[in-house]
């Protein structure tokens, strides 16, 4: 049988309970779903510019409709817990970040993150308290719930123009006393800035590989203190990276080499259902 909701809910909250550092991997699709839990990842997330690739668009401009349909299909695709990367909660107001998360949970995901960007060019990041509002009210929809549905704050500073370190403790540890169960802040510069993070923290942190130089592997990031580790966009864009080559191949030297590099259509047939 098929775990529910609920099953798949207390099966992430314990990865997070576990010793030492998970990776929770990130698909684009249900093919590419059904590979990583066949590879053995406990745990799956969407990432919004995964998802906005797969739409033909770029990472930002995708809609709740459309994010929570993506999401939908990532959570049938496998028995994993999937949580959702839910961006700024498509909303300003901490009411209508609310009601995105019970929208969420709609769709059969056990977790999602809301980030303190704003999607604003003249003011990158909420305020505090109006971002702490939005934690709060996102994480009260959470607990109404029957089930433990995991949240993530973000806090994007290092992304959006505004590397402050202190700057971005300050924020995290207010999130968490807002009744975040995860902290992130994806773009930390080094292995020492993890460290500072993770003490002054009390809860979960979850650290973003995927950027050049500032991925470290997972031995280390548990070291730091790290508990999580997410993937982002990057398996969707190594992906991408292999379609970009071949088809050059094809189209600037007309040979077909990377025929011989390609997997098998028998084994890619192995991770699929039906």
């Amino acid at each position: 049988m098929p775990a529910s909701q609920g099953e798949k809910a207390e099966r992430f909250q314990a990865l997070h309970r576990r010793a030492g550092a998970f990776v929770v991997a990130n698909p684009w699709d249900a093919g590419s779903a059904r590979v990583l839990a066949a590879l053995g990842f406990e745990a799956l997330a969407t990432s919004s510019g995964a998802c906005a690739g797969t739409l033909g668009k770029r990472d930002g401009a995708v809609t709740r409709d459309e994010a929570l349909a993506h999401a939908r299909m990532i959570v049938k695709a496998t028995d994993l817990p999937v949580s959702a990367d839910l961006e700024r909660g498509f909303a300003d107001a901490p009411a209508d970040v609310a009601e995105t998360i019970l929208l969420a949970a709609g769709t059969g995901l056990v977790g999602a993150s809301i980030e303190d960007a704003t999607g604003r060019a003249d003011m990158p990041l909420y305020g505090l308290d109006q971002a702490v509002a939005r934690i709060r009210a996102a994480a009260e929809a959470a607990r109404s719930l029957g089930f433990p549905f995991l949240l993530t704050a973000r806090a994007e500073g290092f992304l959006r123009g505004e590397p402050d370190l202190a700057g971005t403790i300050a924020r995290l540890r207010a999130y968490e006393e807002a009744g975040a169960d995860v902290l992130f802040a994806p773009g930390l510069p080094d292995l020492e800035a993890v460290r500072m993070v993770c003490t002054a923290l009390s809860k979960p942190f979850n650290f973003m590989a995927g950027i050049k130089g500032k991925s470290f592997a997972v031995a280390e990031l548990a070291a730091a203190g790290v508990k999580r580790v997410s993937v982002a966009t990057s398996l969707y864009r190594m992906a991408m990276t292999g379609l970009i080559d071949a088809a050059r191949e094809v189209r600037e030297a007309g040979t077909f080499g990377y025929v011989e590099r390609a997997l098998p259509t028998p084994q890619l047939n192995g991770f699929m259902q039906g």
